[in-house]
């Protein structure tokens, strides 16, 4: 077993520990959360789980402050973090960059001044760049949907997928999905494009692609802000070859739509919860307090959703 890996239980097990003794936590610790703001779903998610974790750290702990920064672009999020180290004046980060790339430079001058930083879902180009990464397992969010559809097709079939914004993690997840893919002769990936984890720019997408190919037998969206977009535009242009849209991440609606088998479409999902957030930043904050580290690496297993299982997935109350 990989070492790097660790389960994620491990570590909110110990952070539960950390965190039902306040009196433990000695050391002040001051931290900044940088993620993509609320536009779309998924997003909205890692905002409401972002403050809950900064409401509980702060009731329960005076010494911990939290300072969230949301943004709609990598070069806006750029910005607030330096605002963040020279203004706020930081000494952690939990960071989401809101591109890999992009994102890579400004948080390796972050830690560069001191601050101990945990990235957080998607990557950065260089990992030196961080302390500690914890992320959903994108490798299985790639993989599961494959091989579900693979199966679901009889070996036979073409397929469209819908990437998201470029970072590490979607290489990740379209790496894993055609590596199934590439093994089963009889299925044939006829495009991939970036629509963005994005519903308007998914919608887009799958018109050029329903344009250009007139048989289709299954779609993945890779997530499931985009495959409502795919739906709709499946839906739109009333195509009927189209037997299976496989989404992602386990949004409520889909999860919804896939317990009460109102869209024969929806047969499946994977999981993927912006959850991760709150542990990560509940993760750091009391490993500071306590002068420790997080693992180098924590990665939050992603499984198959049935229609058998969904019921475990459905939280009605979440943004998300």
């Amino acid at each position: 077993m990989n070492t790097r890996r660790t389960h994620l239980l491990t570590a909110i097990a110990l952070a539960a520990a950390a965190f039902a003794s306040p009196a433990m936590a000695q050391n002040k610790v001051n931290l900044g959360v940088a993620i993509p703001a609320a536009t779309h779903s998924f997003a909205a998610g890692l905002v409401y789980w972002a403050n809950e974790a900064k409401k509980e750290l702060e009731k329960s702990n005076p010494n911990i402050k939290v300072t969230i920064k949301t943004s709609s672009g990598a070069p806006e999020q750029a910005n607030q973090l330096q605002d963040l180290v020279t203004a706020t004046k930081i000494d952690s980060l939990v960071v989401l960059p809101f591109e890999s790339a992009a994102l890579t430079k400004p948080v390796a001058q972050v830690k560069a001044k001191g601050v101990y930083v945990t990235v957080v879902d998607r990557g950065l180009t260089d990992t030196s760049a961080q302390d500690a990464y914890v992320s959903g397992d994108n490798t299985a969010f790639g993989r599961i949907p494959a091989e579900y559809l693979v199966k679901a097709l009889n070996g036979k079939g073409n397929i469209v997928a819908l990437r998201g914004i470029p970072t590490t993690i979607d290489n990740e997840r379209m790496d894993a999905f055609k590596a199934v893919i590439d093994k089963s002769p009889g299925i044939k990936l006829l495009d991939a494009k970036h629509g963005n984890w994005n519903r308007d720019d998914a919608f887009k997408v799958t018109q050029d692609f329903l344009t250009r190919f007139k048989q289709i037998d299954a779609v993945w969206a890779a997530d499931d802000d985009m495959a409502f977009g795919v739906l709709k535009a499946i839906e739109q242009a009333k195509r009927t070859d189209i037997k299976i849209v496989f989404g992602g991440a386990g949004a409520k609606s889909m999860i919804k739509t896939l317990m009460d088998g109102s869209n024969p479409l929806i047969q499946a999902n994977v999981s993927y919860s912006p959850k991760f957030l709150y542990d990560a930043i509940k993760m750091t904050a009391l490993a500071r307090a306590k002068g420790e580290k997080l693992p180098a690496t924590t990665i939050v297993p992603s499984v198959l959703i049935t229609k058998d299982t969904a019921k475990n997935f459905y939280y009605p109350d979440s943004p998300f």
